[in-house]
């Protein structure tokens, strides 16, 4: 035993494990500094540890998130990701923050080891710090929704697909469809990771069977039989969306075959090659750069966005072009460094492709799903230049200068440099002087907003155990038994006139006068009661 424990911590005494414990501790405190005051906890938020709580209490679901367009909804592999971790924080809607923070964390482990094992060391280095300290990556991991977990479970995935093609092994194929399945309850638009999976599997298949001296009979049986386990393993992992589709005729799919054909275009607009250059662009801009979005050009003067803008098209075209040239020197070898950069090509070629086609706004997380791939290009650029014998002395200089630029760069743009929101504090301290104006007595509950839900007040009143009663319509509550002698409404937008508003919450409450008037923290709260006339 002595001896297996000095062979460990000799091996921990290693630079690059000391390097990379480094790395990982400086993505965990970029994740989890003051990750309560900075979370984001709004109505989408309160919404989904609503769910989770009742999944603790009995009630269980087979129905996800909604998503953000569309109306239509995600598989409910999230809210069973975020059980744990609610349960283990004592209800504490920070515990799933935490969740996505920490799968934040392993996923810069995850860009080391790819970049590593793909392209050196010191590549997966320069791609995991990086991306330890990305901005655009770090305010994405900081909070819980369920698109921030695509990261990870894309590059899992597709990291199992290559060794499954590597190994020959079909229980790997169905590893990447199980992966795949939980992929597409997170965000729909993981339906580009399975076109790549599709293509890589197809692509693979008669490139090292060799058609020219094997028979097509055999290379087609070969594609069914990956496919067949990958499809397999997807039905594992998509079970319980298919589950709850079954039980009700498939509503929800027939909602998103409707919004993909029927609902209008509200792009920019553009010729593909266009909205490609743009993708591409704003891929490393974001990523690499911490390039501001359109409503922040003003904060800067034209000549330096110009610069930036400049700065960005050199790295990425550099960064993407070697990987290609390098791509293309190992068509003739077909061996495994050939297999690890298909995969990455694949992936960034189709889903850049694919958004060309996707008529509609383009938001930031939709490139969660692609988040690790800039760092990787750069991290083999840099290192490439580095080492580089024809550029000797200047080409480890340039490697290090930008390197140190953009370390500096995102460093400056870290997300917790303002001061914290503290929406979760605002949400609670709000609904707990609710809760003391109740008297223990049943309530109605309304939120006037210009965009937000009620669910994050309701949240906190639901696990005090005093939720509010909900009013129903009179075809279902004739009697109005659901209507309380008091309500209160909480104002987020100001000025505010409760009295009379067209609100259902309000107006299925009754005719009502104002008992009471409160300033709490950034809201107004009022007490309705009935009105008793003069």
């Amino acid at each position: 035993k002595m001896k297996i424990i000095n062979k460990l911590f000799k091996s921990f005494l290693k630079k690059e494990n000391l390097l990379l414990v480094g790395i990982l501790l400086l993505a965990a405190f970029y994740r989890l500094y003051k990750i309560d005051d900075y979370m984001t906890f709004l109505g989408d938020e309160g919404r989904d540890v609503l769910v989770v709580y009742n999944i603790l209490h009995g009630h269980l679901t087979l129905l996800g998130p909604t998503s953000s367009v569309g109306g239509f909804f995600l598989g409910p592999i999230y809210y069973y990701f975020m059980a744990p971790f609610l349960f283990l924080s004592n209800y504490n809607p920070a515990g799933p923050a935490v969740m996505v923070a920490l799968f934040g964390v392993v996923t810069v482990f995850l860009v080391y080891k790819i970049g590593s094992e793909f392209f050196g060391k010191e590549a997966g280095v320069i791609a995991s710090i990086l991306y330890a300290i990305s901005p655009l990556v770090v305010s994405y991991s900081r909070s819980s929704w369920n698109p921030n977990l695509m990261p990870f479970f894309t590059l899992l995935c597709l990291y199992t697909l290559y060794k499954a093609v590597l190994k020959k092994r079909l229980l790997l194929f169905v590893a990447t469809g199980i992966l795949y399945g939980i992929l597409m309850q997170l965000h729909y638009i993981e339906f580009f990771v399975g076109v790549i999976i599709l293509v890589y599997v197809l692509f693979t298949s008669i490139i090292l069977n060799n058609p020219g001296k094997n028979s097509w009979v055999k290379i087609i049986k070969e594609i069914f039989k990956r496919n067949l386990a990958i499809l397999f393993g997807f039905l594992i992992g998509f079970s319980p969306y298919l589950a709850f589709e079954a039980r009700h005729g498939f509503t929800n799919t027939s909602n998103i075959i409707k919004f993909i054909f029927n609902s209008p275009d509200v792009s920019a607009g553009g010729n593909t090659l266009y909205i490609i250059g743009e993708i591409f662009f704003r891929i490393f801009a974001r990523l690499l750069t911490s390039f501001p979005s359109p409503e922040q050009f003003g904060l800067y003067n034209k000549p330096l966005l110009s610069l930036w803008i400049a700065g960005v098209i050199i790295l990425g075209v550099l960064s993407f072009g070697y990987f290609l040239l390098s791509f293309l020197k190992l068509w003739k070898k077909k061996e495994d460094k050939f297999l690890q950069y298909s995969i990455i090509l694949f992936w960034f070629v189709i889903g850049i492709v694919l958004f060309s086609f996707y008529k509609k706004s383009i938001y930031d997380y939709y490139f969660e799903f692609m988040f690790p791939l800039p760092f990787i290009f750069l991290g083999s650029l840099l290192y490439a230049i580095y080492k580089s014998e024809k550029l000797k002395i200047f080409g480890k200089v340039a490697a290090i200068t930008v390197f140190v630029v953009l370390f500096v760069i995102n460093i400056l743009g870290t997300p917790f440099r303002y001061e914290p929101n503290r929406q979760l504090n605002q949400m609670r301290t709000i609904a707990d002087f609710v809760m003391t104006r109740t008297d223990a007595k049943p309530f109605n509950f309304a939120l006037i907003t210009g965009g937000n839900s009620d669910h994050a007040y309701r949240y906190f009143f639901t696990i005090w155990g005093h939720p509010p009663t909900t009013i129903e319509y009179p075809g279902k509550d004739p009697k109005r038994k659901t209507v309380t002698d008091q309500l209160f409404v909480i104002c987020e937008s100001l000025p505010c006139e409760p009295v009379g508003h067209s609100l259902w919450e309000i107006a299925g409450f009754g005719q009502a006068e104002i008992a009471g008037e409160w300033d709490v923290s950034v809201v107004k709260v009022y007490k309705l009661v009935h009105y008793k006339g003069k």
